[in-house]
């Protein structure tokens, strides 16, 4: 596995899903930023309807619509239509991922905590969804709400450094030591 973090505001995802886990994804890729997202369900419950609102496009899409996204994410679907679904994507040099199907996964998602812009994930490379989720919780209490906010009063210090011309290693070491004077992680 190869840990990247993908910008979901300028790609266009598909996600086809049924019941809760599709509202639970559904929310995750809003979380992620996804701005150019369809959503296709065949029974879609009453909060997946209003959470994906004008994205929802129908009970499954057309093989043009597979063709045309970067990615697609598959959930709560049976082991055929999942397969089915995954080729055609696949075949259309897509990037799928099948919740907890691994072998119909081209990537994982891992287990994520977002404190504004600061996120970290944890993953198990499918092995244990579990396990990630548990450490997962762990982090969540040693990385409150106040992350968010400290990512970004560094982040204005950092471009505050770039624009006087520092060195990329030296802001480096500056970042450091604003960390230490701060007591963030003691």
């Amino acid at each position: 596995m190869f840990p990247i973090l993908i910008d979901l505001a300028s790609l266009k995802v598909v996600l086809v899903a049924e019941g809760e886990v599709a509202e639970k994804r559904l929310a995750a890729l809003d979380a992620a930023g996804a701005a150019h997202l369809e959503v296709y369900s065949q029974a879609p419950t009453a909060t997946l309807a209003k959470q994906a609102g004008k994205r929802l496009k129908g009970a499954r899409p057309a093989s043009e619509a597979l063709q045309e996204a970067h990615i697609v994410f598959l959930a709560g679907l049976d082991d055929r239509e999942s397969a089915a679904l995954a080729g055609k994507a696949r075949a259309a040099g897509r990037l799928v991922n099948t919740e907890d199907v691994k072998p119909l996964c081209d990537f994982h998602v891992p287990s994520i905590l977002r404190r504004g812009d600061l996120t970290i994930s944890v993953s198990t490379g499918g092995k244990s969804p579990g396990l990630a989720r548990r450490l997962r919780r762990h982090l969540e209490g040693l990385f409150g709400p106040e992350w968010a906010g400290r990512l970004d009063e560094l982040g204005r210090q950092r471009k505050a450094w770039r624009a006087e011309g520092i060195e990329i290693a030296e802001i480096g070491r500056r970042v450091d030591a604003y960390i230490e004077e701060k007591g963030w992680l003691s």
